[in-house]
């Protein structure tokens, strides 16, 4: 058996040299990389006193590169375990559609790119905060999950910071209203990935990542745990209104919002609909925070305090 037939078992590796720009651009994990864009304008925008093109952009820019970045990086480090999971087992390294070298290369540039992008254009806070991110996704979390079983509560910190990176590039940096922010991002990525996990959770032990869903069977300290972050978000969202950042609008559509996405953390807790409603809350999930964070930006536009 050869090197790339060894790293992918499902037999869809192309020929050394023939990476495409689709290649390249699924390194980036374009959706999630668009997430933490849309995350960072965010709080650009709720904190922004005028509408700045420009400077608008040039978040957009850096945020993106180093979210690309960040993920090429990650795939280069995980290339062996993402071989062993179905799931992943197509991405363009373990296909070797793209050679390690090269995503290395890659990742490292447009990390750096967007750094200086941050840096050079925006403000150095921004810019701190990006690098932040780039070091606790991969020099913290990505081991993590080798090790830790709080893997998940520990790479939040990295998926909570891209709405301070806006924050701070409109110079807004120590304000409590970013801070409610991260804690909407951070307390949503828990159900989210808690459900992720479960349904996931034989690909996880297939590669020795220590997932929570891995060492329990019933699915019971899982489910438990997508509860209680699920109450914790309801908490957090309404934050921005109890602040003085938002009206109370916006206090009834969150709540609203958070009791949907608590319902579905409910039933999963129910054994015998946990299989289906796994994947039911993470998909509740993933329309939940478009929804929360159109609603915020949009009752600060409107209702500027």
């Amino acid at each position: 058996m050869t090197k790339t037939e060894e790293q992918n078992p499902t037999g869809l590796a192309a020929p050394a040299g023939r990476a495409t720009w689709r290649h390249y651009l699924e390194l980036t994990k374009p959706r999630l990389s668009f997430l933490s864009v849309v995350t960072a304008m965010v709080g650009y925008l709720a904190a922004l006193p005028f509408w700045d093109w420009a400077r608008t952009l040039f978040v957009m820019l850096g945020t993106a590169l180093c979210a690309g970045g960040v993920a090429a990086l990650n795939q280069w480090m995980e290339s062996d375990l993402d071989a062993k999971m179905k799931r992943t087992a197509d991405r363009p390294i373990p296909t070797g559609a793209v050679q390690p070298g090269s995503a290395f290369i890659v990742g490292w540039l447009m990390c750096i790119a967007g750094l200086a992008v941050l840096f050079r254009q925006v403000n150095g806070q921004s810019a701190f905060l990006a690098l932040a991110t780039i070091v606790a996704y991969l020099a913290i979390y990505t081991p993590a999950k080798k090790w830790s079983r709080w893997n998940t509560e520990i790479g939040a910190i990295s998926g909570a910071l891209p709405p301070m990176i806006g924050w701070a590039a409109a110079g807004r940096s120590n304000d409590p209203l970013g801070w409610s922010l991260f804690a909407i991002l951070y307390t949503w990525q828990m159900p989210h990935f808690f459900s992720l996990a479960w349904t996931y959770r034989q690909d996880y032990a297939a590669a020795g990542l220590r997932m929570v869903s891995v060492t329990d069977p019933d699915g019971r300290r899982t489910a438990r745990r997508a509860f209680v972050w699920a109450v914790l978000l309801v908490a957090a969202s309404v934050l921005p209104t109890l602040l003085g950042y938002c009206s109370w609008y916006y206090f009834a559509a969150a709540a609203a919002l958070g009791l949907w996405m608590l319902k579905s953390a409910i039933t999963f807790l129910n054994p015998a609909k946990r299989e289906t409603e796994a994947r039911r809350l993470f998909f509740i999930s993933i329309a939940y925070l478009p929804l929360l964070l159109t609603l915020l930006v949009t009752d600060r536009l409107i209702f500027r305090f």
